[in-house]
């Protein structure tokens, strides 16, 4: 089966119809969004960076290159990834939808590679 095609985008920024099918991967519900109006698909929660990890990246980009390999190791190790990704399998476009102002240093991106290499 054919990977989908994934995207990156703020969560302000406007939803569109090219968007497919958005997926949150924040652990906290963006500030300011209601979810009404978010066209939020699927909160993906559980496979966003731990509390522990994101208070000390504290979005520091001199803590960039350390907090990727933090993040990956989480992803290896967390469960509900096997189904996360099986829940997507079907998916032509998705997109992953982040809060984070810094979009070179977005635990989105190293989420996207990760998830172009994974099985």
């Amino acid at each position: 089966m054919k990977k989908p095609i994934i995207k990156l985008k703020r969560a302000y920024e406007k939803p569109s119809a090219e968007d497919g099918y958005r997926i949150l991967v924040d652990r906290l519900w963006p500030r300011g969004i209601k979810k009404a109006g978010a066209s939020i698909d699927l909160w993906a929660k559980d496979i966003a960076p731990s509390t522990d990890l994101r208070k000390w990246y504290a979005h520091d980009p001199d803590k960039w290159s350390e907090f990727q390999k933090r993040y990956i190791s989480e992803l290896k190790k967390n469960d509900g990834l096997t189904a996360f990704i099986e829940s997507i399998e079907d998916k032509k476009l998705i997109t992953l939808v982040y809060a984070t102002s810094d979009i070179e240093h977005t635990h989105a991106s190293i989420l996207k590679n990760y998830l172009s290499i994974t099985k």
